[in-house]
């Protein structure tokens, strides 16, 4: 084995493997912004450096899911400065590429494009933080791939079935079967390994021939049931797994007996949480590979900020502190300090060994006050290190340790969950709150209609990845999916009877994982359409109001056309905001001053959005579903429009009968523009905006 790491003949594969870069992690803290960019640097230097044939990233390139311009451009920038060149690529690609970069416009592999010269590829999965999002499902990585300096594989759309088609590499008489499966959410991947949804394809010719090497950015270690992937779903024919997501540097090759496979963790390469695993010295790989036959030879990081943590338990110190004490607080600080001190100087004397180390280190002091004791100002005592550490206000934590769980039927204690100490391995995550809560909470405060699941997941949405309808779009889709349910049954317009099959309905999607999966993907996926429409529309009415300022100059007037041809868009004429005493109709054809008729109002609804009946409670649908036999005569509703920067009013349904008296006074308006409206609207709709007055000759001639 050693022969191999210093052989660099042909048939030898040099990869260097890294995860975790995390680009763009806290850019505009004045300490540590540029920390992720220099470790970048150096991660590509070294791979310059040992003449790779190719980089190996695990996930997790971004630390946003929508990265910065000053990131995106820090990182264009590193990418054509070491990985474009003229040094010749030694290996060659065997498999169907338009498989292996199928979501990609350019489906090649970038070093054999004629309009690029790349010296080092690099072929890299999606983590956690940088997956697809939005209506197009896009990533950072993507323009990466798009513009040529980064292949990216290893992506699954769908959510029923994967098949990981490997990458097969060959170099001289070695070949290699690159598999890679970017982020998943746990749970789900976890279940679609428990029903054998996850296949793993490999070449029909010479099976045993290939070095089977499988990149996937996962939990690691177990944080919940089934939060996590396990070592043994994973094929048994693999070599060698890279594990990217889990933070901590275990680089080293660790063999799984039950699987017959290595494992390497390589770990982040930056700190990005105050936690025990972070404090580990960081590392990159560089992995040689000859036929079957691997070696991993670690290279440390020389540009990461150093991080010194300890834990201090007060009660381990009898002899020293006295909770009765009255002086007891300034013993402990003083205690403190001391340890700090202590750990600056292990940080000076590492510095003093890599001048490209950053001058001020991170130091993590963790202090459980159990027992008695009181905490002191954190803040005075950080104000005595802004110039010697670069994480001053995070420098010490206090936390005590739970003596006992809460009682049933007793709400949690938040306070308790957020000082809990990450070294138990514990990571707290939004969706795991919603859920917890609502596990614990008292009866009269749980779900009945939605499930903690389905919350969860849309306030992880919400808050990860800023889909700001998730939570609204789940609920709505939730409602009308029990309505419809309810409706099909028949069920009796009795508020128990109702609640009773809500109950059984909610409980049977429970247990349906996949069906609530699916409900949560499709209201994700209506979350990003409406956003995706807003953006439209708001472009789309800042061009209108750009059109109707010229029509305006021209001397167009509200007063002087009928309000069935008018377009006039004054912001102080014409406006419902705030007439909270008019009636639907009024309010219906205001619509920002633009004078539309209710008829208009309903054909343009693409820039306004009315209230849809269906946001209606369930009690309100079986009432009027009650009605429905009644009133199909005159099946003829109103609805208030809303404007989105008026004051909200509730919907209110109103007979034809009451609506028809209300038209009394506009029905001259409504006989005389009939045909109007129709050759008004019709193909030449363009034309009216052209010319304002076009619209209302139209209407002369027709009468």
């Amino acid at each position: 084995m050693s022969a191999l790491s210093s052989q660099d003949d042909e048939d030898t594969f040099k990869i260097l493997i890294a995860t975790d870069i995390h680009l763009g992690y806290l850019e505009k803290d004045p300490v540590r912004g540029n920390d992720t960019f220099v470790t970048f640097n150096e991660i590509l230097e070294q791979a310059q450096k040992n003449e790779v044939d190719f980089v190996l990233l695990g996930g997790d390139l971004f630390h946003d899911n929508k990265p910065s311009r000053k990131t995106i451009h820090s990182c264009l920038e590193s990418l054509r400065k070491y990985c474009m060149g003229d040094r010749p690529i030694h290996f060659e690609i065997l498999s169907d590429q338009a498989v292996n970069f199928q979501y990609s416009k350019f489906p090649w592999v970038n070093y054999q494009d004629g309009n690029l010269n790349i010296s080092i590829p690099i072929f890299s999965i999606h983590g956690n933080h940088d997956d697809p999002t939005g209506a197009d499902a896009l990533c950072a990585l993507d323009i990466l791939s798009c513009a040529g300096l980064v292949n990216h594989f290893g992506r699954s759309a769908s959510v029923e079935k994967i098949d990981i088609s490997p990458i097969l590499l060959r170099k001289g008489g070695t070949k290699i079967a690159l598999y890679g499966l970017g982020a998943i959410p746990d749970e789900r991947l976890y279940r679609m390994f428990v029903n054998k949804q996850v296949t793993m394809l490999r070449p029909k010719e010479d099976e045993d021939s290939w070095f089977n090497l499988f990149v996937i950015h996962q939990n690691r270690s177990k944080h919940g049931a089934t939060n996590y992937i396990p070592e043994q779903f994973l094929d048994d024919f693999i070599n060698l797994v890279v594990w990217g997501h889990e933070h901590e540097c275990k680089i080293a090759p660790v063999p799984n007996e039950q699987q017959n496979f290595y494992v390497s963790q390589p770990g982040s390469a930056v700190v990005t949480s105050l936690s025990p695993g972070e404090a580990v010295k960081k590392h990159i790989g560089l992995l040689h590979v000859k036929g079957k036959k691997m070696k991993m030879h670690k290279i440390a990081l020389e540009t990461v900020r150093t991080f010194y943590m300890e834990d201090v338990v007060l009660a381990d110190h009898p002899d020293l502190f006295n909770p009765d004490n009255p002086k007891v607080t300034q013993a402990i600080q003083a205690f403190c300090m001391e340890k700090v001190e202590m750990m600056l100087d292990n940080a000076e004397r590492e510095r003093l060994g890599n001048p490209r180390q950053p001058e001020k280190p991170l130091i993590r002091l963790r202090v459980d006050y159990t027992g008695g004791f009181e905490p002191f100002s954190i803040f005075r005592f950080s104000q005595k290190y802004v110039d010697k550490v670069a994480n001053p206000k995070d420098i010490i934590h206090f936390f005590r340790r739970r003596e006992q769980k809460a009682k049933n039927g007793s709400n949690i204690n938040f306070g308790d969950l957020v000082s809990r100490p990450v070294s138990d391995g514990m990571t707290l995550r939004v969706e795991d709150l919603v859920k917890q809560y609502f596990q614990t909470a008292e009866k009269k405060v749980q779900l009945s209609l939605l499930t903690e699941r389905g919350m969860g997941e849309a306030v992880q949405e919400f808050v990860d990845k800023e889909e700001k309808d998730a939570i609204e779009e789940l609920v709505k889709f939730q409602l009308e999916k029990t309505q419809r349910f309810l409706k099909e049954r028949h069920i009796d317009a009795v508020e128990e009877k109702i609640d009773e099959e809500v109950r059984k309905f909610r409980e049977c999607r429970r247990k349906n994982a996949e069906e609530e999966d699916e409900e949560v993907r499709e209201a994700m996926t209506r979350a990003r359409a409406h956003r995706s429409e807003d953006a439209v529309l708001v472009s789309a009415s800042s061009d209108e109001e750009l059109m109707d300022t010229g029509a305006k100059a021209s001397g167009d007037s509200d007063d002087d056309l009928p309000a069935t041809v008018t377009r006039g868009r004054g912001r102080g004429r014409g406006r419902a905001r705030g007439a909270r005493g008019q009636n639907s109709t009024v309010r219906g054809s205001s619509r920002r001053g633009r004078g539309n008729t209710s008829q208009e109002s309903a054909t343009s609804s693409r820039t306004y959005k009315s209230v849809p009946a269906k946001n209606k409670s369930i009690m309100d649908a079986f009432k009027s579903l009650k009605t429905e036999p009644f009133q199909n005569s005159s099946k003829s509703f109103s609805e208030d429009i809303i404007d989105d920067d008026s004051d909200l009013e509730d919907i209110r349904i109103t007979p034809s009968s009451k609506v028809n008296q209300r038209f009394s006074t506009t029905s001259s308006f409504s006989k005389r523009g009939s045909q109007s409206q129709t050759t008004s609207r019709g193909v030449d709709f363009e034309s009216d905006e052209d010319d304002p007055f076009q619209s209302a000759t139209t209407s002369r001639r027709n009468r």
